[in-house]
């Protein structure tokens, strides 16, 4: 009898540790996997910016180490951009979005673009590292950090971007986990705003299957938001605006959810009501106007 409730308990205490395992688990701070690549403006080449000039190459690799360092997963921009690049069937079109099509395709949660700025003087050398953290989902900006290296006798400018870097890894990184940790818990902040076309034949106040347009389009907003958090910023009948509906970072198989999963879904629900709808989507905005 003895031996059997010993055993007993033994069983209770191996359930009771796999059960604090499972728990710290789950709650176990989730990382995004961070894309660092340079900033180039639009219309610009960005395939160019990386073959004439070796610094800025350096520059990436020296915010790539510091981020490694620290234990955070990165995607490597040149590999991703010599994938893309090697497909000669890209149009023109595509090569000018090339940027956008590097950044959708690469599997991070976040891009970093950056920027740096070398400036010798008699006093010492240096350079200035700029970089901004964007949701790879919507654009929207997550952290900026201007990085300082300080003045140098050098012109190495790997040694000073990698001084740079240093000084504001941590807290660039800090701001950045904390951005992520609340779209993990709350959902991914996107906007929608709903007009009417001038010449459409019903408004956000007509009656549609014995209810208004408007409080459809609400009930279907609770229904897909992540945890029903969205907020109405005004409406009228030729327009409604939710400037806050958080979606979820992954639909219920386990896939990525963006904006673009958000737009095809409400295009679906105005079909389904016999409504003919024109879409834009530009960063974390929706913009569906009714025809």
């Amino acid at each position: 009898m003895k031996k059997s409730i010993y055993t007993k308990h033994l069983v209770h205490l191996v359930l009771a540790f796999v059960a604090i395992q499972l728990n710290a688990q789950n709650g176990a701070t989730v990382q995004p996997k961070i894309m660092v690549m340079p900033y180039v403006a639009e219309g610009n080449d960005i395939r160019r910016v990386i073959e004439t000039d070796s610094n800025i190459r350096i520059v990436l690799s020296k915010i790539r180490e510091a981020f490694d360092k620290r234990e955070f997963t990165t995607i490597d921009f040149e590999t991703k951009l010599k994938s893309q690049s090697s497909n000669n069937a890209l149009s023109n079109h595509a090569q000018t979005n090339l940027s956008a099509m590097i950044i959708q395709g690469s599997g991070a949660d976040i891009y970093v673009e950056t920027e740096y700025i070398y400036t010798p003087s008699a006093n010492g050398n240096s350079v200035k590292v700029l970089m901004k953290a964007c949701d790879v989902s919507t654009g929207g900006a997550l952290a900026n950090k201007d990085a300082f290296s300080g003045l140098f006798y050098t012109d190495d400018i790997g040694r000073l971007a990698g001084a740079a870097v240093e000084k504001v890894a941590d807290d660039f990184l800090n701001v950045i986990q904390t951005k992520f940790d609340d779209m993990v818990e709350n959902g991914r902040s996107i906007t929608l705003d709903i007009k009417v076309d001038d010449v459409a034949s019903l408004t956000l106040h007509s009656e549609v299957n014995g209810e208004e347009l408007a409080d459809l389009i609400e009930d279907w907003v609770a229904e897909r938001s992540f945890r029903q958090h969205y907020h109405i910023q005004g409406g009228t009948e030729v327009e409604m605006i939710f400037d806050d509906i958080r979606i979820p970072l992954k639909d219920a198989s386990g896939s990525s959810y963006n904006i673009s999963q958000f737009d095809r879904e409400i295009r679906q629900f105005f079909r389904r009501l016999g409504i003919q709808v024109a879409h834009v989507t530009k960063n974390n905005t929706l913009v569906i106007t009714i025809k």
